[in-house]
């Protein structure tokens, strides 16, 4: 490196690089800490295991043990760190999933090389890397569409608390999760409110996901599943027609336009209820996650302002906004 005399060039080569990011993906997908954890701990004995280059591997490995992810001693034998206890398959920060380049949430990561085309276009840039758009890419691949199911379904335990309690749910006798996926966010307001009925409408393979989930829940008497899409015609009637972290992953034409479906089948009565991730202010808090819906889908993350703005474009407007732990609820009335 040149001269850097206030290390302030070091240190964005320490936030910039990508073999550090890119080593932790490896580890993950080739589940180096479960085996290690197993009893494996030679990089020849690791290799036979994950079918890869002994060689290639232990560097890989000696680079972690540089990082404190792994420890290794003189005969060349590893051990998990504190931080690396993290890559296990088991551990609750569920972060191995995450990483995994073979799941769905790592492939979006992976799309991030793209960025440049996403800032010069503020298109996304999952179809540059990967060929196809990312909801696409999902549908080809049951196993990757399962670990994207898990892990939405994996947030609704941490975000349900503060989601069942600001609003009486029970009050709209039967209400729509549009775009629901595996049933996770319905099974818990179904539990909490034995008097409501429910519906989950997604895409065929994840709305069979659903109905299984529901009726492994005991609540299939209570709980219809359509196979369909949300910009087609909903289903009509329902009380109220809930959105959760779905706006956020589309463009404002693609969201005006999911809203308006809404609104058709809510009719004059009905409510819309949008849950996404809002601070105290009412802006959208995550510059992160606001990058990565523009990079996998060409979404974005939305204040109350944009979403009501969205609305009102929609034949919608926003009535009340509930604080719910993690989350805000944004309740719509169709426009009379």
């Amino acid at each position: 490196m040149l001269a850097d005399e206030d290390g302030a060039g070091a240190k964005l080569w320490a936030m910039a690089h990508l073999a550090t990011p890119m080593v932790l993906r490896v580890a993950a997908t080739l589940r180096i800490a479960d085996h290690i954890a197993a009893g494996l701990r030679t990089a020849p004995e690791l290799a036979e295991a994950v079918n890869a280059d002994a060689d290639a591997l232990d560097r890989l490995m000696r680079y972690l043990a540089a990082r404190d992810v792994l420890s290794r001693d003189e005969s060349g034998r590893y051990a998990l760190t504190a931080r690396g206890e993290a890559l296990r398959d088991d551990h609750p920060a569920g972060m191995r999933a995450l990483l995994d380049v073979d799941g769905a949430v790592g492939r979006i990561e992976l799309s991030f090389v793209q960025l440049l085309h996403s800032v010069r276009t503020g298109e996304a840039a999952y179809p540059v890397q990967f060929g196809r758009p990312f909801w696409e890419d999902l549908a080809a691949d049951p196993a990757r569409a399962d670990s994207f199911n898990g892990w939405m379904s994996a947030n609704v335990p941490a975000r349900a608390p503060g989601l069942l309690s600001c609003y009486d749910w029970g009050s709209l006798g039967h209400v729509v999760d549009v775009g629901g996926g595996d049933g996770s966010l319905l099974i818990a307001l179904l539990t909490e409110y034995p008097e409501l009925r429910g519906t989950v409408l997604d895409q065929p393979d994840t709305a069979e996901v659903a109905r299984k989930s529901l009726a492994a829940a005991g609540l299939a008497d209570r709980a219809d599943i359509v196979a369909g899409s949300f910009f087609d015609p909903l289903p009509p009637g329902a009380g109220g027609y809930v959105l959760s972290w779905i706006i956020h992953d589309w463009n404002d034409t693609a969201a005006r336009a999911i809203l308006r479906r809404c609104a058709e089948a809510a009719g004059p009565d009905g409510t819309v209820f949008v849950l996404e991730t809002i601070d105290a202010g009412g802006g959208a808090p995550h510059t992160g996650m606001d990058l990565r819906m523009l990079v996998h889908c060409g979404g974005k993350e939305r204040g109350v302002a944009e979403i009501t703005a969205l609305a009102a474009g929609s034949g919608l407007k926003a009535v009340a906004v509930y604080p719910a732990g993690k989350l805000s609820i944004i309740e719509l009335k169709p426009v009379s």
